[in-house]
Parts: C-alpha cells; sequence; structure tokens
C-alpha cells in the first residue's frame, strides 16, 4: 500500500509529520527535523501511524513543503517527447540527458504564494513530478527497475517556475530558474513499497493557469526513466537523503522555440541582443504568468491508489510592480 506524507503545522507551531488517509491526518509519534531525517530514522514511525487513529482534518493544518533545505535540487530538461519537440528537438534522435541545477532556496510550500520579481515578465510554469532520494551515493550504481526502490523514497509535486527573460537571454539556467519561492513542493509526498514502484510509470501530471489547462502529460512518456537517470547521474554527482530530481515537463509551457530554421536565419541576420530583445518582445504577447494568476497542479494515477493532493500557487508582486 502506497503510503501518503504530508508535512504541516499548526498554529505557528514547529513542523511536524503525519500520514494522510482520505481528509484526515494521522500524525507521527517522533518529530524529524529534515526529509533526510524522517528517511533514515522515521520508517517504523510511519508505518505504525498508518493504524492509528486520526487527529486532524487535513484541511485544518498548515501543509508545507515535504521537502526539507538543505538539499540539493537537480532537474531535467526536455524529458517529455512532446516537450522536446516544442523545445525545437527531435525526441528519436536525441543522444544525451539534460542535467541542471536549481538552488533549494527557490523551494516553498504547496500553497504558499509566489513573488514575479519586479524585473521579471516572462514567468513560466512547468510542473514535474518530483523523485525524493533515499540513498547516499558517492560512486557510480547501475540502478534498474529492480533496484529502483533502493534509492527512491517517494514522489511529490514540484513547478519548476522559470523567468524566461532571464534563463534564455542570459544562458543562465541555474538564475532563472532559482528566484525564491520558484519551486513549490506539495502538498503528499506519496511512498510506495517496493513491489508498487513501477507505478511510477503510469502518473498523469495535470497544470492548469486560473482553471485553464495547460500542461497534461503521463511519465508513461518520459524519455529518460528514472532508473537511467539516477545511473547517469551517479556517475558525475554525489547524492544524498532528501536530495530532489525534478523529471521534467510536459509540453504546454507558454515559452516555445521557433523552427530550426528561423532560428538559423535570425542567428545569422541578426546581432544577438537584437536577437533577444525581439525575443522577449514578441514573448510579451504570450499568457505568460501574471500577478493574481492561480496555478493548480496534481499529479495521480487512473486507480488513485498514488495521489499527490493538488498543488496551488497564486502569482504575486511587489506593489510598484502591480499592472
Amino acid at each position: 500500500m502506497v503510503t501518503h506524507l504530508v508535512r504541516y503545522r499548526i498554529d505557528d507551531d514547529e513542523c511536524r509529520w503525519g500520514v494522510v488517509a482520505g481528509e484526515s491526518v494521522r500524525p507521527l509519534s517522533d518529530n524529524y527535523a529534515s526529509t533526510a531525517d524522517l528517511i533514515e530514522h522515521g520508517t517504523d514511525d510511519w508505518r505504525a501511524a498508518r493504524s492509528r487513529p486520526p487527529v486532524h482534518q487535513l484541511d485544518r493544518v498548515d501543509v508545507v513543503s515535504p521537502v526539507t533545505t538543505p538539499c540539493r535540487v537537480i532537474c531535467q530538461g526536455a524529458n517529455y517527447r512532446q516537450h522536446a519537440i516544442e523545445s525545437g528537438m527531435d525526441p528519436d534522435a536525441r543522444t544525451f540527458n539534460l542535467f541542471f541545477d536549481k538552488t533549494d532556496a527557490s523551494i516553498t510550500g504547496p500553497h504558499e504564494p509566489v513573488l514575479r520579481p519586479a524585473h521579471v515578465r516572462l514567468l513560466d510554469y512547468e510542473i514535474e513530478l518530483a523523485l525524493v532520494l533515499r540513498a547516499r551515493v558517492d560512486e557510480p550504481r547501475t540502478i534498474t527497475a529492480d533496484t529502483l526502490h533502493d534509492y527512491v523514497f517517494g514522489v511529490t509535486i514540484a513547478n519548476d517556475l522559470s523567468a524566461r527573460d532571464v534563463q534564455l537571454p542570459q544562458g543562465q539556467f541555474l538564475k532563472g530558474k532559482s528566484y525564491r519561492g520558484f519551486c513549490p513542493m506539495g502538498p503528499l509526498l506519496a511512498v510506495p513499497e517496493p513491489d508498487e514502484i513501477g507505478l511510477l510509470a503510469d502518473l498523469d501530471l495535470s497544470l492548469k493557469v486560473n482553471g485553464v489547462r495547460r500542461q497534461h502529460d503521463n511519465t508513461a512518456n518520459l524519455l529518460y526513466g528514472p532508473a537511467e537517470t539516477l545511473t547517469e547521474l551517479t556517475e558525475f554527482c554525489n547524492l544524498a537523503p532528501g536530495d530532489v530530481v525534478l523529471t521534467g515537463t510536459p509540453s504546454g509551457c507558454t515559452a516555445t522555440t521557433p523552427p530550426a530554421l528561423v532560428r538559423r536565419l535570425a542567428t545569422a541576420l541578426l546581432p544577438e541582443q537584437r536577437l533577444w530583445s525581439l525575443f522577449i518582445r514578441q514573448n510579451l504577447r504570450k499568457p505568460y504568468l501574471a500577478p493574481g494568476d492561480l496555478v493548480t497542479a496534481t499529479i495521480t494515477n487512473a486507480d488513485g491508489s498514488i495521489n499527490l493532493g493538488t498543488q496551488t500557487t497564486t502569482i504575486t508582486a511587489t506593489p510598484r510592480d502591480t499592472p
């Protein structure tokens, strides 16, 4: 049975962990200061909590991110077939897995408002399945479907918010994706049993802006699955319990890439600064996230055995930046 965990607080008290059953929360007996602490020391506690009586209603507690900091946030780019096409790539000719980072300063809760920085106008959304890692790895490992559970503790929802007018013109993935609040996490952390880890291969992702669906896909369409991805990561990256891997976003982002021929002609004919100025001016016409927008994100499977809840993010702005 997949266990759904929540990290929460009541009346500004310290954060605690609980098991979610329906709309109720069954608290763990002990406190765990971090996600890594829970992973390494809390297994017996959360297993026992599944049979305890409920104490809280889920809608009466303040749900916070199930991923604590410090941690590493590793991202995959263009990892869904249609998003690769949307990004100007041929998914059938891909010869590499695209990795980059976000800083953990970007992590925020699943219902916290996110401030759009005053200089950002092209704020984009990217729903992603986040793998929360359980193993400490400091050498190359070959990870398979049969051993994936030894490395992945659970999964949650992430929104890889991105300032496209920083990320693309400046070539600054880390900066453009790491402003504070640019990685809402949660609300729920689903922990599958070893024989349930295969459920991760058939999860539906959906993101809406103001009630209108912008993104939808299934993890069956990942170009590089979790086992293959983690195997490659261990070749050049140390991993620790509580670290997170964002596995890529479906198609439907606001930012798109022009056809290859158009890109080549524009690059040949226009100075780079002029090219990016034109890019930003053209993109200002598109429905990027603006103050007041509400982003909702869900990840679930067909039978509901994995249901990560609904993440809700309201975009805000400084007073001088409000339209």
